[in-house]
């Protein structure tokens, strides 16, 4: 059974940072596109960032130049690193995997994705 295990979420301070983990379990992440998104109440879900096999990376303009993505795909784990965290930033984050070579905006979407994490709260406070 294919599954995430998401950690890291957290309640941290405006202009704070945290580290999301994702962890699959019962596949490999070789061979998948990797994306994190989010999703805050009354909000619909949107894509943050994605990586695909070969670690190409792309991130939407609201995150550029404060969010990192990455992977090991030896412990077949992605992280997401957030620094300089807004109030906007809060939102249920989830991991999302689609087996696909590409990473955009335009490939990776919520419709297509093939598994999904259970989602991890983040919370940014004044």
């Amino acid at each position: 059974q294919l599954q995430f295990v998401e950690s890291g979420g957290s309640l941290v301070q405006f202009g704070g940072s945290l580290r999301l983990s994702c962890a699959a379990s019962g596949f490999s992440l070789d061979g998948y596109t990797i994306g994190w998104f989010r999703q805050a109440p009354g909000e619909e879900r949107e894509r943050v960032s994605c990586i695909n096999r070969d670690g190409e990376t792309t991130y939407a303009d609201f995150v550029k130049g404060r969010f990192t993505i990455s992977r090991d795909n030896a412990k077949n784990t992605v992280f997401l690193r957030m620094n300089n965290l807004e109030l906007e930033d809060t939102a249920v984050y989830y991991c999302a995997a689609r087996r696909t070579a590409f990473c955009s905006a335009a490939v990776m979407v919520a419709s297509a994705v093939d598994t999904w994490g259970q989602g991890t709260q983040v919370t940014v406070s004044a």
